[in-house]
């Protein structure tokens, strides 16, 4: 979260709060771990960003200050000079490759190996929205909107491919999205769980293998997702239907309500309704939602949920405190436990949920009964929903 914000002007009062703690705290405890302030974390952030534009891009120096976070070219010299013993244009020239393709600015995101990158592409091609993502050629590519630091939203698009022999993904996005640039990153890093420690899950889970062998695999991934309004939405239209058929109820929310985009990418053509367009719709919820083919539960639900988001009463985007979240989730009419689960693990990162009444789950352990998985899966805490995927992955 903090580098997701790391260009966005908070005080660290504010992204405090955002964590649920107080700045005291967080300074403490980032002295503790990291022998650093958080204010010094963030400029590092924003650093190595910069650093990454220099290297990888043919950005000017100017634009690179900028879509890292600094204020200003001035005091973005100062610190690089500080921090490197040389000048960002010293390091420009000294860079052998830049890289700029198609109107987009790409750069390189590295992770943990082994990566499924195949794995992750096919789970994602499996749950794509007409209109908003794809698949292609060994890419994922999705249109983007995100708010700049002074509210004003911006559009375009990303995609994302494979370095398998760096350990890294490549992310390309348009220059239009450059001044929320760390918001861009952060969220691919989300959705493709690039800060996993495999290592550290597979030592949990690996016991899963008793059951069965070759249940539980190392490098094992939990995709996320890159809008968490969109992924509560699509999880509420996936209740009791097959994961085709929500795609199509989502694609034409999407066609009949969704922002039209230019992209120039063949298939990229909307943006998936805010929780703000929804609640602007000029008819009944159950007319407008249901003459798309969502019958009026759903739709009730879908409504109250954008109410809840759009209000700030509940909060799915990396809340500092999942399960309360995943409490307010059920309080809303038609969200139950499996839902809000879904939406805990792949939309805030909530590593420790369980989808014991899943149908998927128990064909994985069949014939055991949800009470029988949730007894067992006690013993894959704190990495429970990475044990999920790998029980989807086996079937």
């Amino acid at each position: 979260m903090l580098e997701e914000n790391c260009g966005s002007g908070l005080s660290l009062d504010e992204l405090a709060a955002r964590l649920g703690c107080t700045d005291r705290h967080l300074r403490r405890v980032f002295a503790a771990e990291y022998q650093v302030s958080p204010v010094q974390y963030l400029q590092t952030c924003r650093l190595l960003l910069a650093k990454n534009l220099l290297t990888d891009t043919e950005l000017p120096v100017l634009e690179v200050a900028m879509a890292a976070g600094f204020g200003s070219l001035r005091r973005f010299n100062d610190l690089f000079k500080k921090q490197y013993q040389l000048s960002p244009t010293v390091l420009r020239k000294r860079a052998s490759e830049k890289k700029r393709h198609n109107g987009g600015v790409t750069l390189a995101l590295g992770y943990r190996p082994p990566y499924p990158w195949e794995d992750m592409l096919n789970f994602l091609a499996g749950r794509t929205i007409a209109g908003i993502d794809k698949v292609q050629n060994g890419e994922y590519m999705r249109t983007v909107r995100l708010a700049t630091a002074e509210k004003k939203d911006v559009y375009g698009w990303v995609r994302v491919g494979h370095l398998p022999k760096k350990n890294a993904l490549t992310v390309t996005l348009s220059e239009a999205l450059l001044p929320v640039l760390p918001q861009v990153l952060a969220r691919v890093r989300h959705l493709f769980d690039l800060y996993c420690d495999p290592n550290a899950v597979y030592e949990t889970l690996q016991g899963m293998n008793d059951i069965r062998p070759g249940l539980c695999v190392l490098g094992t991934r939990l995709p996320g997702c890159f809008d968490a309004f969109e992924m509560a939405v699509r999880a509420v239209l996936g209740q009791q239907i097959t994961v085709k058929a929500a795609s199509t109820l989502a694609a034409r929310m999407v066609d009949a309500y969704g922002t039209p985009i230019q992209t120039g990418i063949e298939g990229l053509t909307h943006i998936f309704p805010s929780p703000e367009d929804i609640l602007a719709l000029s008819g009944p919820i159950e007319h407008e939602l249901g003459r798309l083919g969502v019958i009026a539960a759903r739709a009730k639900t879908i409504d109250e949920l954008a109410r809840a988001i759009a209000q700030g009463e509940i909060d799915v985007n990396l809340p500092a405190r999942p399960e309360e979240e995943m409490k307010k989730l059920m309080t809303i009419r038609g969200i139950g436990s499996w839902t809000a689960q879904y939406i805990a693990m792949r939309a805030m990162e909530w590593p420790d949920a369980f989808l014991e009444t899943d149908a998927g789950v128990k064909k994985a352990l069949q014939p055991h009964t949800s009470k029988e998985l949730l007894k067992m899966a006690e013993a894959w805490r704190p990495w429970r929903s990475y044990a999920t995927v790998s029980l989807w992955n086996s079937l």
